[in-house]
């Protein structure tokens, strides 16, 4: 079984989401960014290096925040979400995107009218309780 890390950063009411290039079968949806787990790799050291690799910036790792499981090509996968800390928003000076068209700040509400991809939407509800619980 493959495991993926999710990211979250919230900041001034809002969650970090971008948006996958157009290619693979999840190509053009919204997404917490993240990735999968290399052997051998600490969860930390993944969220590192995939946020390093994605955006080019080094970030903070913070608590857990949930952990489930979705299915992709008829195997089963885990997901574990972490909350992170951007050095800065990306807005001022650019993140250097790789894997991403586009990235921005959403409020929670917004994330579930957005074509977001299925394994980020199935830990949403959680996501969204722990944000509200920790920051409003």
């Amino acid at each position: 079984m493959s495991s993926s890390i999710a990211c979250i950063s919230y900041k001034d009411g809002k969650v970090f989401i971008a948006k996958r290039q157009m290619k693979g079968d999840m190509g053009g949806r919204w997404e917490f960014p993240g990735g999968k787990i290399e052997k051998g790799e600490s969860f930390e050291l993944a969220i590192v290096r995939e946020m390093q690799e994605e955006f080019g910036v080094e970030v903070k790792v913070g608590e857990k925040i949930t952990s489930g499981t979705f299915e992709h090509s008829g195997k089963k996968c885990f997901l574990d979400v972490f909350e992170v800390f951007f050095p800065h928003d990306g807005i001022k000076k650019a993140f250097t995107l790789t894997e991403h068209d586009d990235y921005r700040w959403a409020s929670l509400e917004e994330i579930p009218e957005l074509d977001f991809v299925d394994s980020d939407l199935s830990v949403y509800p959680d996501v969204a309780a722990w944000l509200r619980k920790k920051y409003c």
